[in-house]
């Protein structure tokens, strides 16, 4: 069995670090309609007591796995904030109490948000918890990580692009059923910006449900993508207050409103009603000094959806924004990214990273795993080269620091590269094509969560040399990491309801595979077995 492990590793990593000639997969699936379930479908069921939690989800909240953030919300009144648990099923033997807040989006009124930090945790242990009093309680569990180790085993999903159609559950049904401990998401969650007005706000609450099978009993790590923004201008009470009165064609509509506007020295026209006019105005007026955010701009403010339901533990890694930081998990070193910050030189995001990056113990955590939404290197014609200013900024690091490997979402396709770079062309001189470099990443698009946009079939032909397989099919991935030196790589693809592993390799990690530090481990290991110690 050993042998036949090594074979087929060595197949797989001679593929990986040679680039020999990718695979464009001629699959083609029968694949259901790319529409949103109805928001009445068993999919996304309200918790039948009054005011129970809901849309329960996990995520870690301290650098090192020994803490969670456990959110939710109750839909009528705050309830109980606090989170009962313990080690023991029933038996919840400690309490941590929260904070909770809401928020309106143009006139969606949140529910009750909940976050609750449940600190000082067993490393490898099973939790249980409670959440609200009475009939409206509802009891979940979770597990933590092993210790912080190099050899320390454990098994990630990754999922993309998810949002809420049939494809989006057959994607979370099949990972569910894999067996991942974690997972990594790559951004673009609800999709609830293909609405408009208040359904934007009943969407993300119908994906909190919906994803809520999993993310109640296993934390996912959170990476924002451009459906996360919500940037929708069009979205003012003033358009709301014409329709009210019937009026969306006069004056107000097509020019600036002058508050002080004495109706009496306006000329006569036709499409001004003044009565209504005045109520009009007298009404802006108080919203003026209530809400100046939506009487003018509309919702402008960038991922306020996804930050006030989504925390992420920023401050643990001494980040200044939500939207990128880092833990570590298990033998894992996991930065996140955010694409739609700035992050060119001297950004907080480009210092910060460079900060991070400098941090990575290899020797505690091997493997340094790197989370986007944008892809770098894309042949799809979807998104492409969109993230070209992305790798011209962080590539030459991502190279200096050997990163084992680097998911994003955004293309809603599958594609895995060989391990190249870009980073010696300036312009002038130098490479001006990626060329193989064992010290690079193998970047991975795993956009194919199942969303209403629907696959992105166009690939550009020829494939690049640098693209190993892709494939435009939805599904998910896993990476479940063995030791400090191999990790298994599949990606399943939803095959007409089916899961079906379609891309599989060994990963070898980037710090532990130089000649030194192999002889170096075989040195530990001998002296470990001479000794008696216990791996």
């Amino acid at each position: 069995m050993l042998l036949r492990v090594v074979v087929v590793s060595f197949v797989f990593l001679s593929l990986l670090n040679n680039g020999n000639a990718g695979i464009t997969s001629t699959f083609i699936r029968s694949e259901w309609p790319s529409t949103d379930i109805p928001i009445d479908n068993e999919a996304f069921s309200i918790p039948k007591a009054h005011n129970a939690p809901q849309q329960v989800h996990i995520t870690q909240a301290d650098y090192d796995g020994r803490a969670v953030i456990i959110s939710w919300v109750t839909p009528d009144a705050p309830g109980s904030n606090k989170v009962q648990y313990g080690t023991a099923e029933k038996r919840y033997e400690f309490t941590a109490e929260g904070t909770v807040s809401n928020y309106t989006f143009y006139q969606y009124k949140s529910g009750y948000i909940h976050h609750c930090l449940v600190d000082g945790l067993e490393y490898d242990t099973k939790y249980y918890y409670k959440l609200g009093s009475g009939d409206s309680a509802r009891e979940f569990w979770f597990e933590t990580p092993p210790k912080i180790d190099p050899d320390a085993p454990y098994k990630f999903g990754i999922i993309g692009d998810l949002g809420q159609t049939y494809n989006s559950l057959s994607t979370l049904e099949h990972y569910i059923q894999s067996g991942g401990q974690t997972v990594l998401f790559l951004g673009d969650l609800s999709y609830a910006d293909r609405y408009q007005y208040n359904d934007v706000g009943l969407r993300w609450d119908s994906w909190g449900r919906f994803v809520e099978r999993s993310t109640s009993y296993q934390p996912w790590i959170w990476s924002a993508g451009n459906h996360e923004i919500d940037y929708m201008p069009y979205m003012k009470y003033v358009t709301d207050l014409l329709k009210e009165i019937g009026k969306t064609a006069c004056k107000p509509v097509s020019t600036p409103i002058e508050l002080n506007l004495k109706l009496g020295d306006a000329e006569e026209d036709a499409m001004v009603d003044r009565e209504m006019y005045q109520q009009l105005v007298g009404r802006l007026i108080y919203l003026s000094h209530t809400r100046p955010d939506i009487v003018y701009a509309g919702e402008v403010t960038p991922f306020k959806n996804f930050l006030q339901r989504y925390a992420t533990p920023h401050l643990a890694c001494k980040s200044s924004s939500p939207l990128w930081y880092a833990i570590r998990r298990a033998s894992a070193h996991i930065i996140v990214l955010s694409s739609y910050s700035p992050f060119v030189k001297y950004t907080p995001q480009w210092e910060w990273l460079r900060e991070e990056l400098q941090k990575v113990d290899r020797e505690k955590t091997p493997w340094l795993i790197v989370l986007m939404h944008v892809p770098i290197y894309n042949s799809n014609d979807a998104h492409y080269m969109e993230g070209e200013s992305m790798r011209v900024v962080f590539e030459s690091w991502f190279v200096q620091y050997k990163v084992d490997v680097i998911f994003a979402g955004h293309v809603h396709a599958y594609e895995r590269s060989y391990r190249i770079s870009n980073i010696h062309y300036n312009i002038t001189s130098g490479d001006r094509y990626p060329v193989p470099d064992k010290s690079a990443p193998v970047y991975i698009t795993v956009g194919d969560g199942g969303n209403q946009e629907g696959l992105a079939g166009r690939f550009l032909d020829p494939q690049p040399d640098y693209s190993a397989f892709r494939e435009a099919s939805y599904g998910h991935s896993t990476l479940e990491i063995k030791n400090r030196t191999h990790a298994f790589y599949h990606w399943n693809r939803n095959d007409d309801g089916k899961k079906s592993a379609t891309d599989a390799f060994v990963l070898r990690n980037q710090y532990w595979s130089s000649n030194q530090r192999r002889r170096k481990l075989k040195k530990h290991y001998l002296k470990s077995v001479v000794g008696g110690t216990t791996i």
